[in-house]
């Protein structure tokens, strides 16, 4: 049986914003889980100090996670029909969550005070999404991975201010794919995410759905799987420090999936198809399953990929999703864990970042009896087929500290410009030994090469976000194909959302041809209550 999420609700908005992140103290219990209480004084911390630090940096929940809660299922998000268009509510809220036992942690979310509903639309229709903003702050909500008018993309030039309802509008022209949404406003993307606000955002295609074989019932055999990690205080309360020696942002030691801390998945089919968000603000995953089997990913950000390719691990950065299907036999029980990324780092770095982490995530449970799932079709998609000369490179990033070409971001300058219906080719790389991802708004791109090779099968299809190890150059063909605004810029930016609240982000627009960059300000949203 499908379990809502629950949460309850804050009546009115919120009495306070999040507080500021702050770097994370080395605690009493994180000395005890290292094994350094007790050390004898002789050693002195100065002398021991190394080893303590190196020591609490790593989170391993392997084997030791009881799930004994059902998975949570984000609810379809109600739609009517008015003028043509299928028009979604969502507001902003806080509220409090019973994530374990002792005093409610406070949160923020979509309608129920924890993440939100699942969007979901066809290709072809037009949407509207009013949103109200419940909190007594200001947000935004992008939708990421969607192609439209950048006045309705949810960035952090489309502010809504508390009590406000924004209403963007737009037609889905794009191939059927698991998309999110979340808030951006400048310089708060991280707390905002982290204290809940996201949901998923699925664009069906029915012929393409069809010809694919792949399972579709909500909930049932088509799970979403939104994966964040959390770290609690004393009082059971979100605790939103980062270490300074990683500077990369919050890693949690609890993971949630849908908002729910140790789930299983009572399963019912012999294939299940999991479509994994990555919704942490900085933790980079690699799944797999606890014993290794073979599972077929399907999709990436931007939609299906045009075979099914046969693999045991998928690695996924903030803001990255992947659809996989996974078989099953009756009776047996398997755990999806992610297990240490692989971040082409130095292994001092890796261990302050994430890399030595290895967490279990959900719990698949199969019933005695499995109803019957075809294998996935051979062919699912159609391939990306942008093309450009082998030496060309239009526009290049290099992803330093936490700038982009040595920039910060500035709300009141654009980058530059590109020509609607043209293709660039862009050059990504980060010199230095730190995470970073590439996020671009209101585009999908198709990676041409990894460091001149031909990029791997799991990098195939359309994304609309990459990981960057550190000294590996990525080719990527970006189309733009429509929705031209020389004063309204897109973002592109670094998704460990600490980076992009400290500046990593820039902005560009799209051009009719012969136009030249315009001026941005703050537009397409409500400024009074509604």
């Amino acid at each position: 049986m499908v379990k809502p999420i629950e949460s309850t609700p804050t009546e009115g908005p919120t009495t306070a914003p999040p507080p500021a992140a702050r770097p994370r103290r080395l605690t009493r219990r994180r000395l005890l889980k290292a094994g350094f209480i007790g050390v004898p004084a002789v050693l002195g911390l100065a002398a021991a100090g190394t080893g303590i630090v190196y020591a609490v940096h790593d989170v391993d929940t392997v084997g030791k996670v009881d799930f004994d809660q059902p998975l949570a299922i984000p609810p379809l998000a109600p739609a009517r029909t008015d003028g043509g268009r299928r028009v979604f509510d969502l507001q902003a809220t806080a509220g409090t969550r019973q994530f374990r036992p002792g005093r409610p942690t406070t949160t923020w979310g979509f309608d129920n005070g924890f993440l939100g509903p699942t969007v979901r639309a066809n290709r072809g229709d037009t949407v509207q999404l009013n949103v109200r903003n419940g909190l007594d702050v200001p947000t935004t909500v992008h939708w990421h991975g969607m192609h439209l008018p950048a006045v309705m993309d949810g960035g952090p030039h489309q502010l809504i201010g508390p009590g406000a309802v924004w209403q963007p509008t737009w037609t889905i022209d794009q191939p059927a794919a698991t998309l999110w949404y979340h808030p951006h406003p400048h310089d708060q993307t991280a707390l905002h995410v982290y204290r809940g606000m996201a949901g998923l955002l699925l664009i069906d295609d029915p012929e393409q759905t069809a010809a694919s074989r792949l399972p579709t019932e909500y909930g049932v055999d088509d799970i979403p799987v939104i994966v964040q990690d959390k770290n609690f205080d004393g009082d059971n309360q979100f605790d939103a420090g980062w270490s300074r020696l990683g500077n990369v942002g919050i890693l949690g030691d609890t993971v949630l999936v849908n908002g729910t801390v140790g789930p299983y998945l009572d399963v019912v089919t012999e294939r299940v198809r999991l479509r994994i968000l990555n919704g942490s603000t900085a933790r980079v995953y690699n799944f797999g399953f606890a014993d290794d089997r073979s599972f077929a990913l399907v999709g990436t950000d931007g939609g299906l990929l045009s075979a099914p390719h046969a693999t045991d691990r998928v690695q996924l950065s903030p803001g990255e999703r992947a659809e996989i299907v996974v078989t099953l036999t009756p009776g047996e029980r398997v755990v999806l864990r992610s297990y240490p990324p692989e971040l082409g780092l130095d292994p001092l770095n890796e261990r302050f970042t994430g890399g030595d982490d290895a967490l279990d995530v959900l719990q698949l449970r199969a019933g005695a009896q499995l109803r019957p799932s075809p294998q996935p079709a051979a062919t699912l998609a159609p391939a990306p087929a942008l093309q450009a000369a082998a030496d060309r490179v239009d526009r290049r990033f290099e992803m330093s500290g936490e700038q982009i070409n040595g920039l910060v971001m500035d709300m009141g300058r654009i980058d530059f410009g590109v020509v609607r219906d043209t293709t660039e080719v862009w050059e990504v790389v980060s010199p230095f030994p730190r995470p970073h991802n590439f996020h671009v708004h209101g585009a999908q791109f198709q990676v041409l090469s990894v460091n001149g090779a031909p990029p791997p099968p799991e990098l195939g299809g359309w994304k609309d976000t990459i990981y960057n190890p550190p000294e590996v150059t990525f080719r990527l063909a970006v189309r733009f194909d429509r929705h031209a605004d020389r004063n309204v810029p897109f973002m592109f930016h670094c998704h460990l959302l600490l980076h992009e609240d400290k500046g990593m982000m820039g902005q560009f627009v799209v051009l009719e041809p012969g136009e030249t960059v315009g001026t941005p300000g703050h537009s397409g949203h409500s400024t009074a209550p509604r």
